[in-house]
């Protein structure tokens, strides 16, 4: 019988991690959870989903607040009277749905700080994926041919800054710093099919 394996997938914009996960999940027969984190979270938590998606658009000044009180969700307590932000909430609430996942079997997770949420896991594969600018340019602007070539730039570096600022605050790590990661993978070397097939032998191996 195959061992469970958990993977995390944490991606650049436009470097084709979330199509790499479903690839992956696809290939090992597995189930791959994105959106579904939020869907469940806000299910388990009582919340409206649409809210919760305005609020992760927003989530910088509720981390900025959150630094203002004084401490992070990885840090420790907050001080008396601290009234928790909605992003906050929905960390905690992502979290459990995460670990939720892991204990149900195999899957794939696309970011979430699942890395994190799952440090504790006995088997799992934690990658980040990456790519080329020119390449992730291109990709960004195929799947939004409304946006002009340095706006496409700028959606990059905000969505990436966004990532990081929401990584590193809720794990106390640096997004995309090689040692959170068991492996990081250039998805411009060989493209979205390959780096999935090669993520799927790595993955078997895991499992055997």
């Amino acid at each position: 019988m195959a061992k469970k394996l958990i993977i995390t997938i944490a991606r650049q914009y436009g470097s084709g991690g979330r199509e790499i996960g479903e690839r992956v999940a696809e290939l090992l027969g597995i189930p791959l959870y994105d959106k579904e984190i939020i869907t469940d979270a806000a299910s388990k938590g009582d919340l409206n989903a649409e809210v919760i998606r305005k609020s992760e658009e927003t989530a910088a000044n509720s981390l900025l607040y959150t630094l203002a009180m004084g401490s992070n969700i990885a840090g420790g307590a907050m001080h008396f009277g601290y009234k928790m932000p909605l992003s906050d909430k929905l960390f905690i609430l992502q979290s459990d749905v995460i670990k939720g996942y892991a204990r149900e079997g195999s899957c794939v997770i696309i970011g979430r700080c699942s890395d994190y949420v799952l440090r504790d896991e006995e088997n799992i594969l934690r990658l980040f994926i990456y790519g080329d600018l020119d390449h992730r340019q291109k990709r960004v602007a195929e799947r939004h041919p409304e946006l002009k070539s340095a706006s496409v730039i700028d959606v990059i570096n905000k969505t990436d800054k966004r990532r990081a600022s929401y990584y590193n605050f809720y794990t106390g790590g640096k997004w995309g710093k090689y040692d959170n990661y068991d492996m990081a993978i250039n998805s411009s070397a060989l493209g979205i099919e390959e780096t999935a097939r090669i993520i799927e032998v790595i993955a078997r191996k895991m499992m055997d």
